[in-house]
């Protein structure tokens, strides 16, 4: 593990011959502090994180494995799934507001780019799926 990368230690569920399906236990920085018991802003969530394999594998549902992505891949997708949609959302609001004065028309546009901008992504999820791959820690 480096410092370039985002890791998580999880146990597959299940393997299959194109993916393993791997459970980890999402915390958010104060779930590891000693009192987040009395604590409301403490919590954490369990993800399925899938990985693609295209070679024969050893792992079996129960194993206990650390999947990887790099940091760079993780900012860039943070990025497509959360920066480039608010910037989107907020120009077309500002610009429909400018033009139009009307408030209710600039909140309904900007709300209704999100429908084209996710179905865009939609439309290229192969693409990201393999741009944004998680690994498996050898």
């Amino acid at each position: 593990m480096t410092k370039n990368t985002i890791s998580h230690e999880g146990i597959v569920q299940a393997v299959t011959d194109d993916c393993i399906k791997v459970k980890i236990l999402q915390t958010s920085a104060c779930a590891a502090c000693k009192v987040h018991g009395h604590c409301s802003a403490a919590e954490s969530k369990e993800k399925i994180i899938e990985v693609r394999n295209n070679t024969p594998t050893t792992h079996q549902v129960g194993d206990k494995v650390v999947v990887t992505m790099g940091k760079e891949e993780g900012r860039d997708a943070i990025i497509l799934a959360f920066v480039v949609p608010f910037i989107l959302m907020v120009g077309v609001l500002c610009i429909t507001l400018y033009f139009s004065k009307n408030e209710a028309l600039a909140a309904l546009l900007g709300i209704g780019t999100l429908f084209p901008y996710y179905f865009f992504l939609y439309l290229i999820k192969d693409k990201m799926t393999q741009k944004f791959a998680f690994r498996l820690e050898q």
